[in-house]
């Protein structure tokens, strides 16, 4: 490396990867050459590691060593917001598997914003968290680069980055089924709120909702495509213009129960009524669903499941990052109806 590109390595932070790639080591051994509370060694490859180390201008990051130590008990677990349902019954789900391995878990929300999102894990980082737990993950962020480079241990859950380890639902699964099933009633013109496209998981269930209707042979038509937020508000919005098609559909597969929900409000100030007028799916089966006035046909998660892949996967030591997915399942109720 030139003393020019050394330069200007040093105005930023120099981490434990930028020393594995001068000297021509791995980045575990990198940390463990350099780890204080070893013996240190004299051999040829410990010198080299050291005197890299001190070229380049590496500084030991002691919240992100004391993280990998795991010495505290606790997880941090960052979410969106704990007025979503989902991810409440998530944090609730990650609570009761960290208590089963002796752990406790924090939580820290965000209102999905990727600034406070790296304030609340600096937050937690400082607080000497054993590893982080994020739902907040979003396609073309570089957060989880920045947290690996720090060496912080972290993985993703029900939404992921692409390239990090996560424990996610199988989502195109999911919005197949949903898709699927109003298909099977018959349903031919059917709109979707697709939610955001900075989210895995809403990406996945448009994908699902897309391979069920190439299978049926049925044109694709993008004015039945919607995107949203995951909020009831930005659901009862996206039916609304559904609604207001010249033609529009007779049954709406909605991204997640709280957009399903607000698509009811919408679907009953029109003077219409689900299913008869228009069948309606929503996702995650949050408790609430099932007790509406007329009960929420949706997509289960198995949150307990979702939870436990994430503390295994925190704490699995696999050079490879994986993406596991858990196998969600369609729960049939009388908001829909065979088209009639």
């Amino acid at each position: 490396m030139s003393d020019e590109e050394i330069t200007t390595r040093s105005k930023a932070r120099v981490t434990l990867h930028d020393v594995a790639r001068e000297a021509g080591v791995s980045k575990s051994t990198v940390s463990r050459m350099l780890d204080e509370r070893l013996p240190n060694s004299d051999s040829p490859k410990a010198r080299k590691v050291r005197e890299v180390a001190r070229r380049l201008g590496y500084v030991r990051d002691v919240s992100a060593a004391s993280l990998r130590r795991g010495s505290t008990g606790t997880i941090g677990v960052i979410v969106p917001r704990l007025t979503d349902t989902v991810m409440a019954m998530l944090y609730e789900a990650i609570s009761q598997a960290a208590a089963q391995q002796g752990r406790f878990a924090i939580v820290a929300t965000t209102d999905d914003n990727p600034e406070a999102s790296r304030q609340a894990a600096e937050a937690l980082i400082r607080r000497g968290v054993d590893g982080l737990i994020l739902t907040t993950a979003r396609l073309g962020d570089d957060f989880g680069d920045e947290l690996r480079d720090r060496g912080v241990p972290f993985v993703f859950a029900l939404r992921h980055n692409g390239a990090t380890a996560a424990s996610v639902g199988d989502d195109k699964l999911g919005g197949y089924l949903a898709t699927r099933h109003l298909l099977d009633l018959g349903h031919r013109r059917i709109g979707i709120i697709a939610g955001p496209d900075y989210a895995t998981s809403s990406l996945g269930r448009h994908a699902g909702y897309r391979q069920a209707i190439e299978e049926a042979g049925l044109p694709s038509d993008p004015a039945l495509v919607v995107a949203s937020s995951f909020s009831i508000e930005s659901g009862e919005t996206a039916a609304r213009q559904l609604l207001d098609l010249d033609v529009p559909p007779t049954a709406i597969f909605a991204i997640n129960d709280n957009t399903a929900i607000g698509s009811m409000s919408a679907i009953a100030q029109r003077g219409l009524s689900v299913p008869g007028d228009i069948s309606l799916v929503g996702y995650n089966d949050i408790p609430i669903v099932s007790r509406l006035p007329i009960p929420l046909t949706t997509v289960r998660v198995p949150f307990d499941r979702v939870a436990e892949l994430a503390l295994q996967l925190l704490f699995e030591d696999s050079p490879q990052p994986a993406v596991r997915r858990v196998t969600p399942s369609l729960i049939p109720r009388k908001s829909t109806a065979p088209l009639s």
